[in-house]
């Protein structure tokens, strides 16, 4: 895959966010502070992992189209563009993952590239529309993808009047920063630490740790294995508390059909020895 080190004024703002978190060493911390930050991280955590991830990426559960756009609505809140280029993004990295095509491999590009370097160069700005039909069918996501930066910049003033400054850099800059680099970590780390229960033919890996700080997410090599499952923590030991929520959601009738691994992935016979 064809790599750009140019420049890309476009992704100043995603340089910007990061200096931002700076002003803190002016702004000071203070509880709630703390709660602001550590609440809306949480919140669109789980609207990166439910939603972008295994939503609009893997269609792994059934929704409303109410809730539909709410998810997408969430989704764009994190400040990683709109559903239909995180989706479309994702699904040719599933397709080539580790080859030469791969948009992110940190086997093939290194952790860098895989990290975040791809996220700011010219070659990704735009998303390919074929590989999401299912969801161009939508106008309100069309919508939602025109103008995917509404969310976020509505977020960051309600931060703003909810406790100035300090609320602003706190609960936007620093929990959009963590949430960027807990989502870019299972491009890169979960592609480089960790094991495999799977032989998936790609360098996926699960971590348990990863899976803590990503809700769900560390379990990769499971996810690579199956992409379809709403559960990517495949056994009981596994935790994922995305797919926690996503039954909660059930519960209240909001989502549905939760799409589960297959039995014989989870007998002894199909996987790695001693993993």
């Amino acid at each position: 895959m064809y790599k750009s080190w140019t420049i890309n004024f476009g992704a100043l703002p995603f340089v910007g966010v990061h200096l931002a978190c700076l002003a803190a060493f002016w702004t000071g911390v203070d509880p709630l502070a703390i709660w602001m930050c550590v609440a809306l991280f949480l919140i669109r955590k789980f609207a990166i992992t439910g939603a972008y991830h295994r939503y609009f990426s893997h269609r792994s559960y059934e929704t409303s189209r109410w809730f539909q756009f709410i998810l997408g609505v969430l989704g764009t809140s994190c400040a990683q563009r709109g559903p239909l280029w995180w989706a479309s993004h994702h699904r040719h990295h599933h397709k080539y993952s580790d080859t030469d095509e791969d948009i992110h491999s940190a086997k093939k590009q290194g952790f860098y590239w895989s990290h975040v370097g791809w996220i700011v160069s010219f070659d990704y700005d735009d998303y390919n529309p074929k590989l999401v039909k299912d969801l161009t069918k939508y106008p309100e996501l069309l919508w939602l993808e025109r103008y995917n930066v509404i969310p976020t910049i509505i977020l960051a003033v309600g931060c703003y009047l909810v406790h100035g400054w300090m609320g602003l850099v706190w609960g936007y800059f620093i929990s959009t920063t963590i949430l960027y680099h807990t989502t870019f970590s299972i491009n890169s780390l979960c592609h480089v630490f960790g094991t495999q229960r799977y032989d998936t033919g790609e360098s996926s890996k699960n971590s348990l740790w990863l899976a803590l700080i990503t809700l769900g997410e560390g379990w990769h090599n499971n996810h690579h294995c199956y992409q379809l499952s709403a559960r990517q923590g495949f056994f009981w030991w596994e935790i994922d508390i995305t797919y926690y929520v996503l039954l909660l959601l059930s519960a209240f009738g909001l989502v549905w059909d939760l799409k589960q691994p297959p039995k014989r992935l989870l007998q002894p016979e199909a996987m790695i020895a001693g993993r």
